[in-house]
This record gives structure tokens, C-alpha cells and sequence, in this order.
């Protein structure tokens, strides 16, 4: 019998505790990788390269306030700014929904198809929904939860306005961080609401991020001391500050995942301190035999590393398939549009496993040593 194969036999010997043992690392393991990846998605929003060159302004009191639509001349004019649109969040519900997952944004047509720079028309043609007043240009991820196509009518009850739309897709496009959203003429809007003239918030593109700051500074200058003062900011920045407004996630999150490892570490430790100590009698026989110390040290570490290993490979693994393949749009209801497992989360999902595995080992180990070879001979099985 070869060193591995004796490892292996100990470790298995008690069938159906070795696969409680390896279940219950699995499943910590893989609710640790769901709860970190949840972090992961909550708090760092996706970005695309397009992103820093985009900014967005929006009225320095409250996101709530709306900014006058006269303000565009003016911004336009500021060097830098190679495209600038109205971009107000609409709000509406769609269909019978009491809670509408996906946002809906009225801009110019015309002025927006520069700031999508990343996304690709796969559906209809965006010049028709330029023309078409009632026209909409929506995302695939919509779409396809839905199961919408090209002259399907979208209808919306207002929350945040006091109107409904009827809407028409006029073309559907994709490869943006976010494939979800629907946009529709500001004008529509406009005439809805009896023309307030007004826009929630100003979507530009600048010449280069280098170019960014400045524009930035710029804008907020513009304004200064009127009745309407911006805040400009990234694309990312506006992004955090709808994070932030999760409160603080991460704190939570952490606190749920420090349980989740504190009571792994209950399980693997409690688990290899019962096989030990149910093999006094036989590891007192190896020390006769002339084992080392260290020998019978490095067989409980084998032992109790290759359980929590086994369970940390199924239960990352499991988590890594079931993200990954699952219908995340139809699960979450349109929530999440993501739920990447990183490499970087799977290591640290098995860093920890593997930690755990070697810490289960120590109190065994100490306790082993201490003994004797004729008290350990004294132990009943």
C-alpha cells in the first residue's frame, strides 16, 4: 500500500461522513462564490471603453430636479463636447408589471446614435426609428425575455410622469454593458406632459478622456450661480452614486460571508477531530512502528486538504455552471444583467477552502502529538 493510497483509505473509511463532509464544504463553498460575485455586481458596475468618454449632468440639487431645456445651446458650445443629448428616465411600467425591471430613456434620436457607440443595430433600422415619432429602440436582452420582434407595440402606465406611452420597436440593438434599456423620442415625452421644457438630465460624449475633466469643469461653470446648477460627472461616477444609494452593501454582504466560512471551519474541524480521534490506536501503532511525528502530521493534513479541496472543486465548479448557464433574465426578473464568476472569485473561494483545510488539521495534529504510544494503545474504537 503506496502513502497516497493509505491517505485515501482513511479519509474514506467513514462513507458517509466523508460525503456530509465534502457536501457541506461544497455548499459553503458555493454560496461563498454567489455572495461575493453578488458583491462583485452590486457594487462595481459594469463599464465599457466607450464609458470615459461619456458624461452625464444632471441638477446639482437633486437627480429628482429637472434641468431646462434651453440648456443645450450652451453645451454644445463647450469645447470638447462632440455630441450631447437630453436623457430623461421615463419610469413606466410595462404591460400589467407592477415593478417595470428594465429602464426606459427619452433622448434625441438623431444626437444619441454618436454616445451609442459601442452598441450594433441587429434588428430594423435605427434611421426608421428616427423618423417614426412613436418609434422605440430597445435592447436585445428585452427582447428576447419578452419575446418581442420589429412593429410589436410596447405599451407603458407612467409612475413618475402622469401619462402613457404606446410605443412601436423600430429596431433592437446589442453589445452594450447593459442590453436591457428602451429609448424613445423626447419629443413624444414632450408633447405626453404638455411640453414643461424641461429634461432630466444631459447625456454628452467628449473628443477624448484626456479631454474629460476639462469638459467636466466646463459644464459645471456654465451654470454657476443660475436657477439651474448642474453637476456634471463620468458615466461611471453617476453609475457608483446609484450604488451608493444600496447603502453599504458591501459591510452586509461581508458579514454574511464571514458566517458562512466561520461555520466551514466548525464543520471541518469538528469533522477531522472525530476521524482522529476515532484512529487513536492505530496512529499510536505508527509511532511504534516508527513513524515520525512529522510523517503522521503530513497524513492528517493530506487527509483533511483532499476533503476540503473535493468539496471546494464541486461546489465552485457547481456555482461557476449554474451562473453561467442558467437564464439569469427570466431568474432574477431582469434585476441582474450579469452574474460573471470570475477566475479571481473562484481563487479566492478556493484559497479559502484550501486554508480551512489546513487549519481542521492543527488541533488533531497538537493532539496526536501529545499522545503517547501506550496511551494511545488504551484507546477503545
Amino acid at each position: 500500500m503506496t502513502r497516497l493510497t493509505f491517505i485515501a483509505k482513511n479519509s474514506l473509511r467513514n462513507g458517509r461522513r466523508a460525503l456530509l463532509t465534502v457536501s457541506s464544504v461544497a455548499v459553503s463553498c458555493a454560496l461563498l462564490v454567489t455572495l461575493l460575485t453578488l458583491q462583485r455586481e452590486l457594487t462595481v458596475p459594469p463599464e465599457s471603453e466607450a464609458a470615459s468618454l461619456r458624461i452625464i449632468a444632471r441638477n446639482k440639487v437633486s437627480l429628482a430636479q429637472p434641468l431646462p431645456a434651453k440648456q443645450l445651446a450652451t453645451i454644445e458650445k463647450i469645447p470638447g463636447v462632440v455630441a450631447v443629448t437630453p436623457f430623461t428616465f421615463f419610469g413606466g411600467n410595462f404591460r400589467d408589471e407592477t415593478v417595470t425591471s428594465f429602464p426606459q430613456f427619452a433622448v434625441d434620436p438623431a444626437r444619441f446614435r454618436e454616445l451609442l457607440v459601442e452598441g450594433k443595430i441587429i434588428d430594423g433600422d435605427y434611421v426608421e426609428w428616427v423618423k417614426d415619432r412613436t418609434g422605440c429602440l430597445v435592447g436585445a436582452d428585452t427582447v428576447k425575455r419578452y419575446g418581442l420582434k420589429i412593429g410589436d407595440r410596447m405599451r407603458f402606465t407612467g409612475t413618475l410622469y402622469p401619462c402613457d406611452l404606446d410605443l412601436r420597436i423600430s429596431a433592437v440593438f446589442q453589445g452594450t454593458v447593459d442590453d436591457r434599456g428602451l429609448f424613445f423620442h423626447h419629443k413624444l415625452l414632450d408633447e405626453a406632459t404638455g411640453d414643461l421644457g424641461t429634461v432630466g438630465t444631459w447625456y454628452l460624449r467628449v473628443a477624448s478622456a484626456e479631454a474629460a475633466n476639462d469638459v467636466i469643469s466646463r459644464v459645471n461653470a456654465a451654470f454657476a450661480n443660475s436657477s439651474a446648477e448642474v453637476r456634471a460627472e463620468t458615466e461611471r461616477a453617476f453609475q457608483m452614486g446609484f450604488v451608493s444609494m444600496w447603502g453599504n452593501v458591501k459591510i452586509l454582504i461581508t458579514s454574511i460571508s464571514s458566517v458562512v466560512v466561520f461555520t466551514l471551519i466548525l464543520v471541518t474541524v469538528s469533522t477531522m477531530s472525530m476521524a482522529i480521534r476515532e484512529r487513536f490506536r492505530e496512529l499510536a501503532i505508527l509511532k511504534a512502528l516508527g513513524f515520525q511525528r512529522r510523517e503522521i502530521f503530513s497524513f492528517i493534513l493530506a487527509e483533511s486538504f483532499g476533503l476540503a479541496c473535493l468539496g471546494a472543486g464541486i461546489g465552485i465548479g457547481g456555482a461557476w455552471s449554474f451562473w453561467t448557464f442558467i437564464d439569469l433574465q427570466s431568474l432574477t426578473r431582469g434585476f441582474l444583467p450579469y452574474f460573471e464568476v470570475t477566475p479571481r472569485i473562484m481563487a479566492t473561494g478556493a484559497t479559502i477552502a484550501a486554508l480551512l483545510g489546513i487549519i481542521a488539521s492543527i488541533a488533531p495534529s497538537i493532539a496526536v502529538g501529545r499522545m503517547s504510544v501506550v496511551d494511545g494503545l488504551k484507546t477503545l474504537d
